[in-house]
């Protein structure tokens, strides 16, 4: 394991997959907490929404801004390091709150806080990945830590400190993993010397403008993918759990156990899928798994046999979760240059947070009052059919898939 460590690459992984973990954890905490917070403070559902809903929107924002302005500056780590430190200081600041809108202003400053952490921290992935194990890194850094810490310990542990002791308590525990990414970033992440690394275009310009970057026929249809995507996922978590419970009759144990099995499958994922493209491909990855993603809400609705063989089914089809580095960090960074990427990678986030994340929910819920519960989950699986249709359009951006098109063309061969 220090053999390991003492490469930077491996190193950089760690350490960013490790903060983004604890940047999901953060996150997820005031879904979590939700029933504990609106007894106390005597919150509406609305209000438990926007609070919610607030740091999605701030979140997007930021990521393109901050992100952008990282690139102008070509400086990553000092704006990744105060962002965590923010984020941190934010969730104690929550613990504190005593009303509506001392919250709904800390969450608000917590998205901005974490919008930028994402698109910086897969800059500098990019930047210090070999081009074989590019893919890959960028998939484990946007997935394994925010799915096994934000998806998988998070309820676990947030909700016993609730229910035990306090909320208040719970938000201030949130914060320390903050504090303690700050120090591995500061101690451990390197302020990047590499100018490029990504595949060279044609196009490569020295602006970091939106008009510029929506020239790129890879980062406008990435935007597009997002909304579908970001919807497919946050439909599945949204309506999932309600329909077993009150449609399929589980338990709520039996519940609890096929949600906790997509965090699971996802986490496993999170180097699976993204590894995959590295060696067949960012386009065809895409475009398969998303075919995949779409039996994750039909196996819902209307797989009949075992328990065990429905928590297998949905492991397998949520394998899909892995494309979202690819189209969203991955295919970016290795079209557009590499000034542009923190920008790049914010817009096509910020594009799928404020459409997929803030749109979806509500078009599900009035899906789900008129028509039923069933409806937003074959709303999810038509999002997750638009992704693979639209994921036939991106242009291939993987070293090894390019490099051999490359060679085959030199000698006069047909590219497969």
């Amino acid at each position: 394991m220090r053999r390991w460590f003492t490469c930077y690459e491996n190193r950089l992984l760690f350490v960013l997959s490790l903060s983004f973990g604890f940047v999901f954890f953060d996150r997820n905490a005031m879904s979590f907490l939700a029933p504990f917070v609106a007894q106390d403070l005597a919150l509406s559902n609305t209000q438990i929404g926007l609070l919610v809903s607030a740091l999605s929107l701030t979140w997007a924002l930021s990521g393109y801004v901050l992100g952008a302005q990282s690139d102008r500056s070509g400086r990553r780590k000092p704006y990744l390091l105060a962002a965590v430190m923010i984020f941190s200081a934010c969730s104690f600041v929550s613990g504190l709150a005593g009303s509506f809108f001392m919250l709904l202003a800390a969450r608000l400053l917590m998205g901005l806080a974490e919008g930028p952490i994402l698109p910086i921290s897969q800059t500098l992935m990019a930047m210090n990945s070999t081009p074989a194990r590019r893919g890959r890194n960028m998939g484990i850094m946007q997935n394994f830590g925010s799915n096994l810490l934000g998806s998988c310990i998070a309820p676990l542990v947030l909700v016993a400190i609730a229910s035990h002791y306090h909320w208040r308590l719970a938000f201030f525990v949130a914060g320390v993993p903050g504090l303690i990414a700050a120090c591995l970033i500061w101690k451990y992440v390197k302020e990047p010397k590499a100018t490029v690394t990504t595949t060279p275009t044609p196009r490569a310009r020295t602006t970091t403008s939106l008009l510029d970057l929506l020239r790129y026929r890879n980062v406008w249809l990435s935007m597009v993918i997002a909304c579908f995507y970001v919807a497919w996922m946050v439909l599945g978590w949204a309506f999932m759990p309600v329909y077993y419970l009150n449609e399929r009759h589980f338990s709520s144990t039996d519940m609890g156990i096929l949600m906790s099995v997509l965090g699971a499958s996802a986490t496993l994922c999170s180097f699976i899928v993204p590894a995959l493209s590295d060696r067949w491909g960012r386009r065809s990855v895409v475009v398969v798994f998303s075919l995949i993603g779409a039996l994750t809400p039909l196996a819902a609705l209307y797989f009949q046999g075992p328990f065990w063989a429905l928590c297998g089914l949905l492991f397998v089809t949520w394998s899909a979760s892995g494309v979202a580095p690819i189209f969203m960090a991955t295919i970016p960074s290795e079209t557009v240059p590499t000034h542009c990427i923190a920008a790049c990678v914010g817009l096509v986030m910020g594009m799928g947070e404020v459409v997929g994340g803030v749109l979806s929910p509500v078009i599900g819920g009035w899906l789900a009052d008129a028509h039923g519960l069933s409806a937003p989950l074959l709303l999810q699986a038509a999002c997750a059919g638009v992704v693979a249709l639209l994921g036939l359009g991106l242009h291939e951006t993987a070293p090894l898939r390019v490099g051999r098109a490359t060679a085959l063309a030199g000698k006069g061969a047909t590219v497969p």
